[in-house]
């Protein structure tokens, strides 16, 4: 399928370039790297090659909410989002752009969304999971978006209407512990699902959506697990009849199908697709590669090939994203 527009896409700047040294065995580090500086060479040369005709870019992981001190997670974030415009200026037809955003300070990383949507042309913003903020302690403490202090932050992203990507990172030593003895299971196996969805369930449950309704979230990888988890989640224990506990007036399903959106980067399987679509809709699924962590050909040869219908794999594959973001603007 041509045509097909591409948002979970990865690049790095010097600056952040070493955090994503981990994620694959020593060998393949020097490809990686490559591939995460590369803007303008292979990557155009493969979506040539495999139908996308646009990308997406957004920041490595976890880059800007890894560094604990404020002003130099402003000055990164900057730093990035500018280098960004700069190669998006340089091929305006087939790169788009996602903020970084330094979210340690909340009236900052405003601000930054602000400047990049109305100056840079950007159509939202990719964040790297939960922040950390020296500020708040050792820099070992957690901040979540559901927390009191980002509700002006969730207003502006309403007023300046663009979408926010929660992307994953692994979660903090101190808070990985399930996982010792088994760090295989860090990363896409299996810590960044269960952190990103856990936080996107805290947006849900917080009253976010009822205070911003127009808000719209994206998930990578399927939606994180959570498409096969709504019931449960809405429905736990339903024989005994007790007030939620939580904040949030309506269901997360409701929540989930109105404010939410996912891609299938780095997760190309098609009974996953064909769930995702029963529990969402095919107008809340996007095409996603998740390069350079994961390969274009393997994305692209398997969504084109997929067993659904056509008129879903236009819609996954191009013109929902075109309509979320407002491309053909």
């Amino acid at each position: 399928m041509n045509g097909k527009v591409a948002l979970e896409e990865h690049f790095a700047i010097p600056d952040t370039l070493q955090d994503s040294a981990g994620f694959v065995p020593g060998p393949y580090w020097d490809e990686l790297q490559s591939r995460l500086l590369d803007i303008q060479d292979t990557r155009l040369k493969l979506m040539d090659e495999h139908g996308i005709d646009i990308m997406i870019l957004s920041l490595n992981a976890p880059a800007v909410q890894a560094i604990t001190d404020r002003t130099r997670a402003i000055e990164v974030a900057r730093r990035a989002n500018d280098t960004l415009a700069e190669e998006c200026a340089r091929r305006p037809d087939r790169f788009r752009a996602f903020a970084a955003l330094p979210l340690q300070d909340p009236e900052a990383a405003a601000q930054e969304l602000d400047r990049c949507v109305t100056e840079l042309g950007f159509v939202g913003a990719l964040v790297n999971g939960f922040s950390q903020d020296a500020e708040q302690g050792d820099g070992q403490d957690l901040l979540y978006y559901d927390l009191p202090q980002y509700r002006p932050f969730w207003a502006e992203v309403a007023r300046l209407d663009v979408p926010f990507y929660l992307h994953p990172r692994n979660p903090l030593p101190q808070d990985a512990r399930i996982y010792d003895g088994h760090p295989w299971l860090l990363g896409p196996t299996w810590g960044f699902a269960q952190e990103t969805a856990v936080h996107a369930l805290r947006l849900m449950g917080s009253g976010l959506f009822d205070e911003h309704p127009t808000l719209q979230i994206v998930l990578g990888h399927m939606g994180e697990g959570i498409p096969a988890m709504l019931w449960r989640a809405d429905h736990r224990n339903a024989w005994v009849t007790v007030p939620p506990a939580h904040p949030a007036k309506r269901r997360f399903v409701d929540y989930f199908t109105e404010n939410f959106h996912i891609t299938t980067s780095g997760n190309f399987r098609t009974q996953t697709l064909i769930d995702a679509v029963l529990e969402l809709g095919s107008e809340r699924i996007m095409f996603s590669t998740d390069w350079p962590f994961e390969n274009i050909d393997h994305a692209a040869d398997w969504f084109d090939a997929a067993t659904i219908s056509e008129a879903d794999r236009v819609k996954i594959g191009r013109t929902n994203a075109r309509r979320l973001f407002k491309l053909d603007r």
